[in-house]
């Protein structure tokens, strides 16, 4: 009988491929899987952009911008007027983008009362804006009753002057008569402060918008529904802090009138205090 010949086995000295090949799979995949998560949808980011901008606004947290929102690349929206979206969703896209006039927050009806009570305010603190201790200006979130710290605060302090209360009585008395909301916002200079009470500028200007809060609903019978607070330190000025005359412009509570829009805030049911017994 022939012997069968054995077969010389052969060392594979390229198995390492399967492995390299495998390896270089997986870095595709992942550089493809970087690449996709890298390119956002600017359409989708423009119309988020633009909607939590309008949302700010139409709460009073923000005065109107000017800045273009990327809603489309090829076209993109002018922000240059406040807006509002009526519907954000529809059918997983933007509705309709409606605009108010330009530079106001509300109908012309509601322009027309803040003005008539402008008209009231600067005929009864006619004494109080000659002598700089009251300002009042227009901006886009409505009317601005500026109280300065020279008239209504002692340095450093959050309580309200006595001096100033028969003011104050006739400010709040306006603003009742219209039903109006309101948000008190708080402001100070650059200058640090550290006393007993307050250890920054971001304390005490919270803590006179709030005072000026409870003095409206505690002394003057204000609906609660109505007002809001806010502390900005001082980091909202109106003039510069390189003077002291400027420093004392920046100091001061901003009554900032937002219009009356009575029928979404129910009435108060308590009966307003006498100011005997607020006191």
């Amino acid at each position: 009988m022939s012997r069968r010949k054995k077969r010389t086995s052969h060392a594979n000295h390229e198995r390492w491929l399967v492995s390299y090949a495998d390896f270089i799979t997986l870095l595709f995949a992942f550089f493809v899987v970087l690449y996709a998560s890298s390119q956002v949808d600017k359409r989708k980011v423009g119309k988020l952009a633009l909607a939590i901008q309008v949302a700010f606004q139409e709460m009073g947290v923000f005065q109107a911008s000017t800045t273009r929102v990327p809603v489309d690349v090829n076209d993109p929206m002018p922000f240059s007027t406040v807006q509002v979206v009526d519907n954000i969703e529809r059918t997983g896209g933007v509705a309709r983008i409606a605009s108010h006039p330009e530079g106001t927050l509300g109908s012309g009806k509601e322009n027309g009362d803040l003005a008539q009570l402008q008209t009231e305010l600067e005929t009864t603190l006619a004494a109080e804006i000659k002598r700089k201790e009251i300002a009042m200006r227009r901006e886009p979130d409505g009317l601005v009753i500026s109280l300065r710290e020279v008239g209504f605060f002692e340095s450093g302090s959050a309580e309200m002057k006595s001096a100033s209360q028969p003011a104050f009585d006739r400010i709040a008395n306006l603003l009742r008569q219209h039903n109006c909301r309101v948000r008190i916002e708080g402001h100070t200079d650059n200058v640090p402060i550290h006393n007993a009470q307050f250890s920054s500028n971001w304390e005490l200007s919270t803590s006179r918008a709030t005072e000026i809060v409870r003095l409206l609903i505690v002394r003057e019978g204000y609906n609660p529904n109505r007002l809001g607070a806010a502390g900005y330190a001082e980091f909202h000025p109106v003039a510069p802090n390189a003077t002291a005359e400027g420093r004392g412009l920046n100091r001061r509570v901003d009554i900032v009138v937002l219009g009356q829009d009575a029928a979404s805030v129910p009435a108060p049911q308590q009966t307003p205090p006498t100011a005997a017994a607020a006191r």
